[in-house]
């Protein structure tokens, strides 16, 4: 049977716009031993939720001749659920905790300061749904204002209903329905905008990560890049390939210390300060003291440094000059040859390491057919099996060597050289890897 809802009901402040004394017909609650924690102060809990139990629904109506009735609510579990009133929407944004699940908005309701025309616009109902984006909102109508509860609901409440049909179990059902509905919506958008910022930040990072330049060359390219960070794309390593209007080919390759996407955006930031100063004429130990300028300055922390391997290949494919700042050495495999490491006895510190440093600039001769090839330390730091051992540039040159002899060469050996290091330390390498792959053979196709 409906039970009117009393404009004074005896219930605790925090359940009611006001609290005062019971009407002769409803009888005053025991008074509890100790006074009630206010829900707002409350933590959360799965009754608060509604995960179980203890839903609470806020009804904002102004009916000043009493005839809206609410009849007895009972959640999914048979137990009552908790009905606060408001009279406006100052009083409801005050009654409007966290422990209310759904709100029951009479749409006759005035919203402050609007005018007869912006009720028709639903003035109150655009208010409330800012006031509470992510509760539950139900529009109550009158019986010939079916288009306007439609109208409510594609404004953004979850249902509408009649004020002269408030049947009990199908207002429970509404009640329990509009909850669940707006849990999903809300789960739904936060997916939606997850992934729309997991594209956003892939097109980033995709767009961040380098493109070279290598016109005119008749060396041939080829890069893997596989950052350690969780589904990111960018990570502390960095590399680049640029061919200068001189003919001759720069390469490089880099490591920031960390893994973090701080430690991404500074290695994007020395790429592109190598690449500006490789076209600049920059090479060897001034281009290496500038770089550290450029880290010295964009780095968040002093205790930040990269390392770097820097190559220039004369115009005639021959030579190269090679700078080592803290990086491992190149690995070359020459044409009748053996792959081996490039000469690293004269390398300088890491970048960000000593105010003063140099780094001599190497010269070293690569001969007519070779490939070169220029990783990070990911690839030789991984783990062999399940000890400590780790693969180490030894194993690397054995295992590439291996690799050759089986005849793989560019994206082949890059490809199988990262899986097999993958695959030795028995999963995902937890820390970043770049390699990449400068071939130069005596004809074209030829090996």
């Amino acid at each position: 049977m409906p039970v009117p809802i009393p404009r004074q009901r005896a219930i605790p402040a925090a359940e009611g716009g006001q609290a005062h004394p019971a009407p002769p017909y409803a009888p005053a609650p025991p008074a509890p031993e100790h006074a009630p924690t206010p829900a707002h102060e409350r933590p959360t809990t799965d009754k608060d939720t509604g995960n179980g139990s203890g839903l609470t629904l806020l009804v904002i109506e102004d009916d000043p001749t009493g005839s809206l009735s609410v009849p007895e609510l009972l959640d999914s579990a048979g137990k009552p659920i908790r009905i606060r009133t408001a009279r406006n929407l100052t009083e409801a944004e005050r009654l409007l905790t966290d422990d209310v699940h759904c709100i029951l908005l009479d749409l006759a309701l005035p919203a402050p300061g609007a005018t007869e025309t912006d009720e028709d616009e639903l003035v109150a109902l655009q208010h409330v749904l800012r006031l509470a984006p992510r509760h539950a909102v139900l529009a109550l109508t009158a019986d010939d204002e079916s288009e306007r509860g439609a109208e409510a609901v594609r404004v953004g409440a979850q249902d509408y209903l009649f004020r002269d049909e408030l049947d009990g179990r199908l207002l429970s059902r509404t009640i329990r329905y509009a909850v669940e509905r707006k849990r999903a919506d809300v789960a739904q958008r936060q997916l939606t905008e997850s992934r729309l910022h997991a594209q956003e930040n892939a097109r980033l990072e995709r767009g961040l990560l380098p493109t070279p330049l290598l016109d005119g060359s008749p060396l041939r390219f080829a890069a893997r890049y596989r950052p350690g960070r969780s589904r990111a794309l960018l990570g502390g390593d960095f590399y680049d390939t640029v061919r200068t209007p001189d003919g001759s080919v720069h390469a490089m390759i880099g490591d920031v210390c960390g893994h973090g996407p701080d430690e991404a955006a500074l290695g994007v930031e020395l790429r592109i300060a190598w690449r500006a100063l490789t076209f600049a004429g920059l090479c060897g130990d001034e281009l290496l003291s500038t770089l550290q300028k450029v880290l010295e300055h964009e780095r968040a922390d002093d205790e930040i440094f990269a390392t770097l391997c820097t190559v220039d290949i004369a115009p005639d494919g021959r030579r190269a000059g090679l700078c080592l700042a803290g990086h491992p050495a190149p690995l070359i495999a020459r044409e009748g040859r053996l792959a081996e490491l490039l000469p690293y006895e004269d390398g300088g510190p890491a970048l960000g390491l000593l105010p003063r440093a140099r780094w001599p600039r190497r010269q070293v001769e690569l001969g007519g057919a070779w490939s070169l090839m220029l990783y990070t330390d990911g690839l030789i730091e991984g783990r062999i099996g399940r000890g400590n051992q780790r693969l180490g540039q030894d194993g690397m040159v054995e295992m590439v060597r291996r690799q050759i002899a089986e005849g793989l060469w560019g994206d082949e050996l890059l490809e199988a050289a990262v899986n097999e290091v993958r695959e030795l330390n028995g999963g995902d390498l937890t820390d970043d890897v770049a390699v990449l792959l400068l071939d130069r053979y005596r004809s074209p196709g030829g090996r």
